[in-house]
């Protein structure tokens, strides 16, 4: 939880040991933006909503949440940040992460990413992480959670959690012991389930197009999903996995690379989210990206066009889009949401498009719209500030100056100290 002077000061302690935690308090504050109300000024504001920016606007932070909106002077009783002119942005919502660990929870905080919607992680660390954030941690992203994928040959580590599942280590195929591995992710206390309706396209022994799970098993564990309060998103790259998906009921399809023009009208019809990851192929045709394989190269430099065609058909089609990275945050890997917005708008989507699908959209299509993903009254206060206008350029919203999180500067780049 945060640490403020007037926790600390009730604490049983005099003397040289009051004097270290009040210089402890100092500190702590200090890295974390000040205190419980902070305003920032002279901010040019993209909201995630509104189709024009709000020029020269105040945001003012208390506890947390944004509590207006403006052009009002700064409160003299508010930590200020002025902006000159910078650009302010709800923080980015990644939409699909394999976040295993802090260290890379904490690299994508500092590239923006204050929200990110797990997709399969071992041990449900990604659970860990939504409750640190959860409980005051601001050094590390919001989650939403989707523990192991549900998929037939489960991840070794799965069986290490689930000891009493051993019977599945040769295979999971029938509408019993799917809906199993789905009250197993429920028991655990997931927010979504994710199903791997195709093979993958990152390892060099599948094949994305190929359908995994019979329509009997994806309805029930869509169905087993819904009973237990949660929705499921669907891995698919190939057509008829993807149909399969959106016909189970689906909540969005992640990448559908090769989807046809009538598994996106049928996804328009009902509503399903297209996920389509493209610079997580982008990185695959990169031999000193997180795909170091001679074939995969070969296999993303094939996917990469039809991938970049199908987010202009599907935009062009109305389907809503939200934007992802695919990407662990690992050292090697550069890969941010920024760039998967660059790319969406050079695929065909509107600059302000393209920051909604990165921020409104995708946290709609987490559940979390109603608290973040956007900049409105009431909401948390997660930003992100960069140096020059995104919409004259899209190139410009990777230069991240800047990202609050939750009410409290988690980076700063612009050599700005607040301000009482």
């Amino acid at each position: 939880m945060k640490t403020t002077l007037s926790r600390l000061v009730a604490l049983p302690a005099c003397g040289l040991f009051m004097l270290f935690l009040l210089a402890l308090a100092l500190q702590v504050d200090a890295q974390t933006g000040g205190s419980d109300s902070l305003t920032l000024v002279h901010a040019n504001l993209i909201d995630g909503i509104s189709n024009a920016p709000l020029m020269d606007a105040t945001v003012v932070v208390v506890n947390g949440h944004i509590q207006s909106i403006g052009h009002e002077a700064a409160s003299g009783q508010s930590t200020v940040i002025d902006l000159k002119g910078h650009w302010l942005l709800p923080g980015f919502v990644d939409a699909h992460v394999h976040v295993a660990d802090l260290a890379a929870a904490r690299r994508a905080l500092r590239s923006g990413a204050t929200t990110v919607g797990e997709a399969g992680v071992n041990h449900f660390a990604d659970i860990g992480m939504r409750e640190l954030n959860h409980k005051g941690v601001v050094d590390v992203p919001d989650v939403v959670a989707a523990g192991y994928h549900i998929r037939t040959h489960p991840a070794d580590d799965y069986f290490l959690d689930f000891p009493q599942d051993a019977d599945l280590l040769g295979g999971v195929r029938g509408t019993d012991n799917v809906r199993r591995m789905v009250r197993e992710m429920a028991s655990r206390g997931v927010n979504r389930i994710k199903v791997m309706a195709t093979e993958r396209a990152g390892l060099p022994d599948t094949d994305p197009r190929i359908r995994i799970f019979n329509d009997d098993e994806l309805a029930a564990i869509v169905d087993e999903a819904n009973k237990a309060g949660l929705w499921t998103v669907a891995h698919a790259h190939g057509d008829e996995g993807a149909a399969a998906a959106v016909r189970a009921g689906v909540h969005c399809i992640e990448h559908g690379t090769y989807l046809s023009d009538d598994t996106l009208r049928l996804m328009k019809e009902k509503g399903v989210y297209l996920d389509p990851t493209v610079t997580a192929t982008v990185d695959m045709t990169d031999p000193e990206g997180e795909y170091d394989d001679p074939v995969l190269q070969m296999r993303g430099r094939a996917m990469l066009p039809i991938a970049r065609e199908l987010v202009g058909r599907a935009w062009k089609m109305g389907i809503k889009i939200v934007a992802a990275t695919d990407t662990t945050y690992f050292a090697k890997n550069n890969r941010t949401m920024a760039d998967e917005i660059i790319e969406l708008a050079g695929d065909g989507l509107p600059p302000m498009d393209a920051i909604k699908a990165g921020t409104s959209a995708s946290a709609e299509e987490l559940g979390v719209d109603k608290r973040t993903g956007s900049i409105r009254a009431g909401y948390e206060a997660d930003f992100v500030i960069v140096g020059r206008n995104p919409l004259e350029d899209i190139r410009h919203i990777a230069d991240v100056l800047m990202v609050v999180n939750n009410g409290r500067v988690a980076l700063n780049r612009m050599n700005v100290a607040p301000r009482p």
